[in-house]
């Protein structure tokens, strides 16, 4: 059986617990792909995938959903085949939609065990964790992942412990301003690189958001195995 390594770790009912969890991966770029990979191949038995984009050629050096046959394809149905190609009982739900005010209320109609947050815009990042802070859902975010080379070094901290993270010190105004206590947020401690000011694309490559995917994984197994 494919998940017998697995359980070796975790026993079956470590497995069986996983299996009847539903996670939700909000943003599937070069962070939230991984996530949906590895989630999917622990054994997570429901995923809620939601992204508004399609694949884009730039796309290719850091994002499982991307090569050169998916280019122009929306990036939720590649990642829901690809999830079916891994773990062929998970149940998938897609959402091509960019998650914000409007679109909550329709996406939590169903609970969740866990959310994982790999959203860009710093606003829709805002609802989301304000939302499930609200309804006391648990959440795990994603800091930034860009304009590093190093070795990475990610780590689960508070938001209110970060520093040297552009991402993070945005958030920790305004969700202190919307009186959010605490947040756990994945976030590496290598310092960013100054890149070429003329370009106001992020610089990637492509181990940096896999590893931020990891340690997102990671975090949110454990923490359903608890």
């Amino acid at each position: 059986m494919w998940k017998d390594r697995t359980e070796i770790l975790i026993g079956k009912n470590g497995a069986k617990a996983l299996e009847k969890a539903r996670v939700a991966v909000i943003g599937i770029g070069g962070v939230g792909g991984y996530v949906c990979h590895l989630l999917a191949r622990a054994g997570v038995g429901q995923l809620s995938l939601v992204d508004f984009d399609v694949v884009d050629e730039t796309n290719i050096n850091r994002q499982v959903v991307a090569d050169i046959n998916t280019i122009g394809r929306i990036k939720v149905d590649v990642m829901k085949e690809q999830i079916e190609q891994i773990n062929p009982k998970c149940n998938v739900k897609t959402y091509n939609e960019r998650f914000c005010g409007e679109f909550v209320h329709k996406f939590f109609q169903t609970r969740y065990d866990y959310v994982v947050d790999a959203i860009d815009s710093v606003q829709d990042k805002i609802e989301l964790i304000c939302y499930c802070k609200e309804h006391d859902i648990k959440i795990v975010s994603a800091m930034g992942a860009g304009n590093r080379i190093g070795v990475p070094n990610f780590k689960i901290v508070d938001i209110y412990k970060t520093a040297n993270d552009g991402l993070a010190k945005v958030l920790r105004k305004k969700l202190k301003e919307r009186n959010v206590k605490h947040l756990a947020v994945a976030i590496a401690e290598e310092l960013p690189i100054k890149t070429d000011k003329k370009t106001s694309a992020v610089g990637s490559i492509s181990y940096y958001p896999a590893a931020c995917g990891c340690t997102l994984s990671a975090y949110v197994i454990n923490e359903i195995l608890k």
